[in-house]
Protein backbone atom coordinates (compact mmCIF):
# COMPACT_ATOMS: atom_id res chain seq x y z
CA UNK A 1 0.00 0.00 0.00
CA UNK A 2 1.56 3.04 -0.94
CA UNK A 3 -0.38 5.20 1.54
CA UNK A 4 -0.74 5.10 4.91
CA UNK A 5 -3.96 5.38 6.58
CA UNK A 6 -5.01 5.75 10.27
CA UNK A 7 -8.01 6.26 12.41
CA UNK A 8 -7.96 6.10 15.93
CA UNK A 9 -10.76 6.94 18.14
CA UNK A 10 -10.69 7.14 21.98
CA UNK A 11 -12.94 8.05 25.04
CA UNK A 12 -10.52 9.63 27.79
CA UNK A 13 -12.06 10.14 31.64
CA UNK A 14 -10.13 11.92 34.07
CA UNK A 15 -11.06 13.94 37.47
CA UNK A 16 -9.67 16.65 39.60
CA UNK A 17 -6.98 15.96 41.86
CA UNK A 18 -9.01 14.73 45.34
CA UNK A 19 -11.82 14.82 43.05
CA UNK A 20 -12.54 18.72 44.05
CA UNK A 21 -15.14 20.45 42.26
CA UNK A 22 -13.24 23.15 40.58
CA UNK A 23 -14.55 22.83 37.04
CA UNK A 24 -17.19 25.87 37.34
CA UNK A 25 -19.74 26.30 34.90
CA UNK A 26 -18.14 30.27 34.20
CA UNK A 27 -15.10 28.63 33.18
CA UNK A 28 -16.19 25.17 31.60
CA UNK A 29 -16.84 26.11 27.68
CA UNK A 30 -13.25 28.31 27.77
CA UNK A 31 -11.61 25.00 29.25
CA UNK A 32 -12.85 22.80 27.11
CA UNK A 33 -11.86 25.06 24.15
CA UNK A 34 -8.55 25.17 25.26
CA UNK A 35 -8.25 21.50 25.34
CA UNK A 36 -9.56 21.43 22.06
CA UNK A 37 -6.58 23.46 20.51
CA UNK A 38 -4.11 21.30 22.85
CA UNK A 39 -5.76 18.38 20.45
CA UNK A 40 -5.84 20.29 17.67
CA UNK A 41 -1.94 21.48 18.11
CA UNK A 42 -1.54 17.57 18.15
CA UNK A 43 -2.97 16.80 14.96
CA UNK A 44 -5.86 15.07 16.46
CA UNK A 45 -9.54 16.59 16.98
CA UNK A 46 -11.88 16.63 19.85
CA UNK A 47 -15.20 15.25 18.69
CA UNK A 48 -17.23 15.78 21.92
CA UNK A 49 -15.90 16.65 25.21
CA UNK A 50 -18.44 17.57 28.33
CA UNK A 51 -18.04 16.73 31.87
CA UNK A 52 -19.12 17.87 35.78
CA UNK A 53 -17.48 19.73 38.03
CA UNK A 54 -15.17 17.26 39.23
CA UNK A 55 -14.21 15.10 35.87
CA UNK A 56 -14.47 15.25 32.32
CA UNK A 57 -14.74 13.24 29.37
CA UNK A 58 -13.49 13.59 26.11
CA UNK A 59 -14.38 11.64 22.58
CA UNK A 60 -10.80 12.43 20.24
CA UNK A 61 -9.74 11.05 17.21
CA UNK A 62 -5.54 11.02 17.31
CA UNK A 63 -3.30 11.51 14.75
CA UNK A 64 -0.92 8.66 13.56
CA UNK A 65 1.69 10.64 14.31
CA UNK A 66 1.12 11.15 18.24
CA UNK A 67 1.25 8.47 20.67
CA UNK A 68 -1.68 8.10 23.25
CA UNK A 69 0.93 9.02 26.46
CA UNK A 70 2.13 12.05 24.31
CA UNK A 71 -1.36 13.34 24.01
CA UNK A 72 -2.64 12.70 27.48
CA UNK A 73 0.49 14.12 29.05
CA UNK A 74 0.04 17.57 26.72
CA UNK A 75 -3.90 17.47 27.64
CA UNK A 76 -3.64 17.51 31.23
CA UNK A 77 -0.56 19.31 32.30
CA UNK A 78 -1.01 22.13 29.55
CA UNK A 79 -4.90 22.83 30.92
CA UNK A 80 -3.51 22.39 34.22
CA UNK A 81 -1.63 25.51 34.02
CA UNK A 82 -3.63 27.34 32.43
CA UNK A 83 -6.63 26.25 34.85
CA UNK A 84 -4.14 26.83 37.77
CA UNK A 85 -3.42 30.13 36.54
CA UNK A 86 -8.28 30.83 37.01
CA UNK A 87 -9.08 28.76 39.59
CA UNK A 88 -6.31 28.43 42.57
CA UNK A 89 -5.26 24.91 44.02
CA UNK A 90 -6.21 23.50 40.52
CA UNK A 91 -4.66 19.97 39.76
CA UNK A 92 -5.64 17.36 37.95
CA UNK A 93 -5.66 13.33 39.59
CA UNK A 94 -2.27 11.88 38.18
CA UNK A 95 -4.31 8.67 36.49
CA UNK A 96 -6.69 8.78 33.44
CA UNK A 97 -8.65 6.28 31.91
CA UNK A 98 -8.63 6.39 27.51
CA UNK A 99 -10.59 3.36 25.74
CA UNK A 100 -11.26 2.41 22.82
CA UNK A 101 -14.04 3.28 20.47
CA UNK A 102 -15.31 1.62 17.40
CA UNK A 103 -16.59 3.66 14.44
CA UNK A 104 -19.62 1.77 14.74
CA UNK A 105 -20.00 3.13 18.09
CA UNK A 106 -18.73 6.17 17.70
CA UNK A 107 -22.00 8.06 17.78
CA UNK A 108 -23.36 6.47 21.14
CA UNK A 109 -19.98 7.59 22.42
CA UNK A 110 -20.70 11.26 21.30
CA UNK A 111 -24.18 11.12 22.76
CA UNK A 112 -22.83 9.41 26.36
CA UNK A 113 -20.48 12.21 26.74
CA UNK A 114 -22.97 14.82 25.69
CA UNK A 115 -25.54 13.90 28.08
CA UNK A 116 -23.35 13.74 31.22
CA UNK A 117 -25.29 16.58 33.10
CA UNK A 118 -28.39 14.40 32.94
CA UNK A 119 -26.29 11.15 33.41
CA UNK A 120 -24.94 12.47 36.81
CA UNK A 121 -28.46 13.53 38.08
CA UNK A 122 -28.38 9.37 39.44
CA UNK A 123 -25.27 7.77 38.41
CA UNK A 124 -21.93 8.36 40.95
CA UNK A 125 -18.62 8.93 38.96
CA UNK A 126 -17.48 6.10 41.13
CA UNK A 127 -20.22 3.90 39.54
CA UNK A 128 -19.68 5.49 36.19
CA UNK A 129 -15.89 4.50 36.24
CA UNK A 130 -16.47 1.51 37.69
CA UNK A 131 -19.17 0.24 35.05
CA UNK A 132 -16.81 1.66 32.17
CA UNK A 133 -13.58 -0.60 33.47
CA UNK A 134 -16.08 -3.64 33.47
CA UNK A 135 -17.94 -2.75 29.70
CA UNK A 136 -13.92 -2.94 28.84
CA UNK A 137 -12.85 -5.65 30.62
CA UNK A 138 -10.52 -3.62 32.64
CA UNK A 139 -8.76 -5.33 36.25
CA UNK A 140 -8.40 -2.57 38.55
CA UNK A 141 -8.19 -2.80 42.23
CA UNK A 142 -10.88 -0.27 43.89
CA UNK A 143 -8.37 1.33 46.62
CA UNK A 144 -6.08 3.18 43.61
CA UNK A 145 -9.04 3.80 41.90
CA UNK A 146 -9.80 6.95 43.75
CA UNK A 147 -6.18 8.58 44.84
Amino acid sequence: MGQSLHQVYGHIVFSTKDRKSLIKAEIETELYRYISGIVKSLNGQVIAINGMPDHIHIVIRVSKSESDVKVIQDIKGSSSKWMGDKVKGFKWQSGYGWFSISPKDLDSAVAYVKRQKEHHKTTSFQDELRRILNTYRIPYEEKYLWD
